[in-house]
C-alpha cells in the first residue's frame, strides 16, 4: 500500500495590521503533529478531512504529519515561523520516507523574513524530500499565488467557491490525484499565468457577476482532454508583497506547454474583464439608509473591518450610525476583552456605561459610549454543524457578554476575535436572528453562506480601515507595478 503525508500550515497575513501573528495564535488554534491531525480532522468539512477521506477511498495509506493554523491577522513574526518549519520539518523527517505528500497551504501567508511564506516552506519540504516525490495539494483561492510556490508542487487545487464551501472537494481531487500518479496513470505538471490584476474585494463571490461567468470558463478547460485541474486565484489584497494579486493555475497530464496556453487564454479572459472586477463602494449613511426600507433581517458587510482578512473585529462605525439614527432593533458583534470584563463586573440584568469597540487603533471608529443593560454572560465556545465558509467546525470567542440599549442596538462583546463564518454564533446564545431589522457582519463574502439563509437582504458597506474594499486606498510599497486597478494605464498580453 502506497503511504502519504499529509502537512498543512494555513495563515492570511494582513500587512497593514499593526498586531503581528505570534505562535501563540496558532496554539489557540491549531498547532498539531502525528495522530492528533487525523483526531482533528478525520470527518471534517475541510480539506484535510477530504485528504484522509479521499485517500480511503483510493486504498492509500494516510500519515498525518503536521498541521498549523491561525486566524487570518498581521504578518507571521520570524521566531513563530521559524518555530513552526522546524516543527514540521522534524515531523517529515521522524515520519521517514513517504511515497508522496498532500499540502494544505494557504496562499497568502507572510512572515516577518519570508514575503512568501507558503513558497519558502513548500520549497523546504521539497528539498526534504526530494524531487521524485509528488508534492500535491490544495489552495484557498485569496492565495497570493508565486511562482516558488507552483515550483516547488506538482499540482495544486484552489478551492472554487467563495465563500469557501468545497474545501472538502478539492481535498478529495487533491488526494484521487496523488493516488492515480503513485499508480503511474498519469503525471501531473502546471503552469501559471500571472496577469497584473487585483481583484477589488467585493467583487470576488464566484456566485455573482462577473466571477460567476468567468468561472464557467475554468469549468471549460477542465473538462478538456488532458487537463487535471484548473483554479482561479482571486488573491489576497491585504499583504503588501511582490505576489499580490489575481492568477490562473492549470494542471495537465505531462504537457507542460498545453498548461502554459490554458492558463494564460484565462489569465486574458480575466484581463479583458478587469473593469468589471473594481467594486461598488456604498458609504455608511446610505447603507444604513437603505437598512431602513428593506425587508429585515438586513445584513451589513462590515468590509474594512473583514476579521476573515485579518482586522481587529472591532470596528464601530455602522454601531455608531444605528444607534444615532434609532432604527430598531439591530445587532453586532465587537471584540472588546475590556467591556465584557466591566459587563461581568456588573452581572446581568444591571445597567452599566461601556466605550464598547474601538479600542484597537484609530482606523475603524471611535468606541461606542453608550448605557447599556447586561442580558447575558457567557462561554463563547460554538460549533457549526453545516458546510460553512473555512470548513471550520469549532469556534471559541472567549468569555461573552451580550448587552443591549434602551433604543434596541445590542452588541455582542467576545474576549477574542471571532470571524462571521456561522449563525451559531448568534443563536448558541439565546438570540434569534430574526428578531433585529439589521445584523452587522464583519466580513466580505464569506458570511453569505451563514447568513443568506436568514437574510432576504445583503449590503456590502464601504467602511474605512485595514481591509477597506477600495484597495487603492491603502498604502503599498512592495506590489508589482504598474498594475490594474491601481495604475489604470496597465497594458498587458500573456508572456508579454
Amino acid at each position: 500500500m502506497f503511504r502519504v503525508g499529509i502537512v498543512a500550515l494555513l495563515q492570511e497575513s494582513n500587512t497593514f495590521l499593526r498586531g503581528q501573528t505570534t505562535l501563540a495564535h496558532f496554539q489557540q488554534d491549531v498547532l498539531l503533529t502525528g495522530a492528533a491531525v487525523r483526531e482533528r480532522y478525520a470527518g471534517s468539512h475541510h480539506e484535510i478531512g477530504g485528504f484522509f477521506t479521499g485517500l480511503e477511498q483510493a486504498g492509500v495509506e494516510a500519515l498525518p504529519i503536521f498541521a498549523a493554523r491561525a486566524y487570518p491577522y498581521g504578518t507571521v513574526t520570524a521566531e513563530a515561523f521559524a518555530t513552526l518549519t522546524a516543527i514540521m520539518r522534524d515531523a517529515v523527517a521522524a515520519a521517514g520516507p513517504l511515497d508522496g505528500y498532500l499540502v494544505a497551504p494557504h496562499g497568502a501567508t507572510v512572515s516577518a523574513d519570508f514575503p512568501d511564506a507558503d513558497g519558502a516552506w513548500l520549497t523546504q519540504l521539497r528539498r526534504q524530500v526530494g524531487q521524485d516525490v509528488p508534492i500535491i495539494g490544495t489552495l484557498d483561492p485569496h492565495a497570493n499565488l508565486s511562482p516558488q510556490m507552483v515550483a516547488a508542487t506538482d499540482a495544486l487545487f484552489a478551492y472554487r467557491t467563495n465563500p469557501h464551501i468545497d474545501q472538502f472537494a478539492r481535498g478529495q481531487e487533491a488526494a484521487a490525484l496523488i493516488a492515480r500518479t503513485l499508480r503511474g496513470e498519469v503525471r501531473p505538471v502546471q503552469a501559471a499565468c500571472f496577469p497584473p490584476l487585483a481583484i477589488g474585494i467585493e467583487r470576488q463571490c464566484t456566485a455573482e457577476s462577473p466571477l460567476k461567468e468567468l468561472c464557467a470558463g475554468f469549468d471549460g478547460v477542465r473538462n478538456e482532454a488532458g487537463v487535471l485541474g484548473a483554479s482561479l486565484l482571486l488573491g489576497f489584497p491585504y499583504a503588501d508583497v511582490a505576489e499580490m494579486g489575481s492568477a490562473t493555475l492549470v494542471v495537465t497530464d505531462g504537457d507542460a506547454t498545453l498548461a502554459q496556453r490554458y492558463a494564460d487564454q484565462l489569465g486574458r479572459a480575466l484581463w479583458n474583464r478587469r473593469a468589471e472586477l473594481v467594486g461598488n463602494f456604498l458609504s455608511v449613511p446610505e447603507a444604513v439608509t437603505r437598512t431602513m426600507s428593506l425587508p429585515g433581517p438586513v445584513c451589513l458587510l462590515d468590509m474594512g473591518d473583514n476579521v476573515g482578512g485579518g482586522s481587529p473585529g472591532d470596528g464601530t462605525l455602522l454601531a455608531h450610525e444605528l444607534h444615532q439614527r434609532q432604527i430598531g432593533r439591530a445587532l453586532v458583534v465587537l471584540f472588546d476583552p475590556q467591556s465584557v470584563q466591566q459587563a461581568e463586573a456588573a452581572g446581568i440584568g444591571t445597567r452599566v456605561t461601556l466605550a464598547a469597540g474601538g479600542k484597537i487603533d484609530d482606523l475603524h471608529g471611535p468606541p461606542l459610549s453608550a448605557e447599556f443593560t447586561v442580558r447575558l454572560l457567557a462561554d463563547g465556545a460554538f460549533e457549526e454543524p453545516e458546510v460553512r465558509h473555512g470548513g471550520i467546525t469549532r469556534f471559541d470567542q472567549g468569555r461573552t457578554a451580550v448587552v443591549e440599549t434602551d433604543s434596541g442596538l445590542t452588541v455582542m462583546l467576545t474576549s477574542r476575535r471571532a470571524p462571521p463564518f456561522s449563525l451559531r454564533q448568534i443563536i448558541s446564545f439565546g438570540l434569534n436572528p430574526l428578531d433585529y431589522q439589521a445584523i452587522v457582519a464583519k466580513g466580505v463574502n464569506a458570511p453569505l453562506a451563514a447568513y443568506q439563509p436568514v437574510c432576504p437582504s445583503i449590503l456590502r458597506v464601504n467602511t474605512p480601515g485595514v481591509t477597506c474594499a477600495d484597495m487603492t486606498q491603502l498604502p503599498f510599497h512592495h506590489r508589482r507595478r504598474p498594475m490594474w486597478p491601481f495604475e489604470a494605464e496597465t497594458e498587458w498580453t500573456p508572456n508579454g
